[in-house]
């Protein structure tokens, strides 16, 4: 391995990318614990909170606090919950017009345990999302001028494939995070410009086994022979690798002592496609995210622990990369 030269990131006088993010609102019912419960066993907890969430609000909401122009697209209840999600994404300047109100199902709703060492576990209740459903028409106006369409797989799949198609065909590049994971369809591969997973993504969609940086690169590999021309591979506390045309790199995170890990992942993304769209580096694009998780981590809930951008350019530089 030999060292890369690293790039000081300054956006001051860079316009800010338009983005949209298709995908899942939910609300979050966060309850902290010493640690997950045995089966059978009843808990006393610390604390109970409601907070917003749902991957592809939380991907909006650090797309906007990363200094992208943002448009949310996605479906929420006739119920407190929706209208609350709609509020908090409205108070990050994102654009919810074209946010859709299902009369017939509840807001989806997320349980999630936060355990004493920041682990969590998350169990899913869809409600809207599963309502979500893609305007053609409507998407390509949309698509114009962006610099990604960003996507999950919590609103269902063929929706999502559907609005990859869409972009792909309208000139906008698709970054895609494949969780829940599903299986994706042969076609759909190349028209992912930059897809990111974490480890068990990974190894899902691979079928390589991914613990370090060096099976991650064998998994991009694999990844990018699908027809996919970037693959980041997220490693937890062990960083990032990523895989791209002119070769791969290893970054390494930042050392810090994580509260909670609930949407660490978002918040890279988040950072990852802002810095992309900017026109920044791939790796350039990486360390930002770093930075930006290692400060969500460090803090409780989804939304509310997402930083901005003058906090993440505040916060120390990760270590240098390497190149694979």
């Amino acid at each position: 391995m030999t060292l890369a030269v690293n790039a000081a990131s300054s956006t001051s006088s860079i316009p800010a990318p338009r983005i949209v993010v298709l995908g899942s609102l939910n609300m979050d019912l966060v309850a902290r614990v010493p640690h997950v419960p045995e089966a059978g066993e009843t808990l006393t907890g610390h604390s109970m909170a409601t907070i917003p969430g749902g991957k592809g609000a939380n991907q909006a909401v650090s797309c906007a606090r990363q200094g992208a122009q943002v448009q949310m697209l996605g479906c929420v209840g006739d119920d407190a919950y929706g209208s609350a999600l709609r509020q908090a994404l409205q108070q990050d300047g994102i654009d919810t017009g074209t946010l859709r109100t299902v009369t017939a199902e509840a807001t989806g709703v997320a349980l999630i345990l936060v355990e004493d060492n920041g682990q969590n576990r998350i169990v899913l209740n869809p409600g809207a999302n599963g309502r979500f459903e893609v305007d053609e028409a409507a998407l390509r106006q949309q698509l114009n001028g962006a610099a990604f369409m960003v996507a999950q797989f919590e609103v269902p799949l063929p929706q999502v494939a559907k609005a990859i198609r869409v972009a792909h065909a309208a000139g906008c590049k698709v970054l895609l995070n494949p969780s829940p994971v599903q299986a994706i369809d042969q076609p759909l591969w190349p028209l992912i410009d930059t897809l990111v997973v974490n480890e068990i993504e990974a190894k899902d969609l691979s079928g390589h086994t991914v613990n370090t940086p060096q099976e991650a690169l064998v998994a991009g590999q694999a990844l990018r022979a699908k027809g996919v021309a970037r693959v980041v591979i997220t490693l937890g506390a062990h960083g990032a690798v990523a895989v791209a045309q002119g070769g791969a790199s290893y970054h390494p995170a930042l050392k810090v002592r994580a509260v909670d890990t609930t949407a660490a992942g978002d918040t890279f993304l988040g950072a990852l496609a802002t810095a992309l769209g900017e026109g920044q580096s791939l790796d350039e694009a990486v360390r930002l995210g770093i930075r930006a998780a290692a400060l969500c981590v460090q803090q409780p809930g989804a939304q509310p622990s997402i930083p901005r951008r003058d906090a993440v350019l505040r916060s120390p530089m990760p270590p240098d990369w390497t190149v694979l």
